[in-house]
């Protein structure tokens, strides 16, 4: 099928931005989270242009090398945004976030890519970086929602066991809420934009299926071990 995919010139986002300063002002005024909105999303515009002309280089230099080098950037990033919300972080707690997000992500990756995917180029950068996104993002932001309500509750002196449990449930709602949802109410994101570009819409389907299993194992699973590491150190949650 033609590649239809809808052309967005630059000046048009600028029609997006009623809403978010609406939504800004709101913060400012009703919360202390203004300013962290303002500073995320300055990066948020910097780093995705920034990603999109190193993407179009990696993809046409089409070396395994550069793919490796991308998904440890990722990897390394994503396992220090995690920890944002202790107010102690360590050299030792940022290793065991990265390697927790290596291995739940990391396997996840591989049996998405080599073993259901199974592109003809194994690193084939096209396949691969986006789909490593989605899912070191999804440990990253499980990890930071489990540990930071672990702390809380921890805080309220309750034990171990009851502190993971509450955690990991609570870290939980976002991706089940949209397990529940999907296809319902959302069309998610890799299903969109492959019907946006023109996909058969069963193909997609397929897609955002793989997608949803890869978000709930890598997440859920990144943050049951991360809190269950969490059990024999005293750490505060950030203010």
């Amino acid at each position: 099928m033609q590649d239809s995919t809808l052309s967005i010139p630059w000046w048009r986002l600028l029609l997006m931005l009623p809403p978010f300063a609406l939504m800004l002002v709101l913060l400012f005024r009703w919360t202390d989270q203004g300013k962290a909105l303002l500073h995320a999303s300055v990066r948020m515009v910097a780093q995705l242009a920034l990603i999109g002309y190193v993407l179009v280089w990696v993809f046409r230099t089409d070396n395994p090398a550069w793919v490796l080098v991308a998904l440890t950037l990722m990897a390394a990033a994503a396992g220090w945004i995690a920890l944002r919300p202790l107010a102690e972080k360590s050299a030792a707690l940022y290793l065991r976030s990265l390697a927790i997000i290596l291995l739940c992500g990391g396997s996840t990756l591989a049996l998405a890519v080599w073993g259901v995917l199974r592109p003809p180029l194994w690193y084939d950068p096209r396949v691969v970086i986006p789909l490593a996104g989605m899912i070191f993002a999804s440990s990253m932001n499980q990890i930071s929602l489990s540990a930071e309500r672990y702390l809380a509750e921890r805080a309220r002196d309750l034990d171990h066991p009851a502190a993971r449990a509450i955690a990991i449930r609570a870290s939980l709602i976002p991706l089940l809420n949209t397990f529940f949802a999907v296809g319902l109410v959302q069309l998610p994101g890799m299903m969109t934009g492959q019907i946006l570009a023109g996909a058969d819409p069963l193909i997609a389907v397929r897609y955002q299926i793989l997608v949803m299993l890869m978000l709930l194992s890598s997440g859920g699973l990144a943050a049951a071990l991360f809190v269950q590491s969490l059990a024999s150190h005293s750490i505060k949650r950030a203010g």
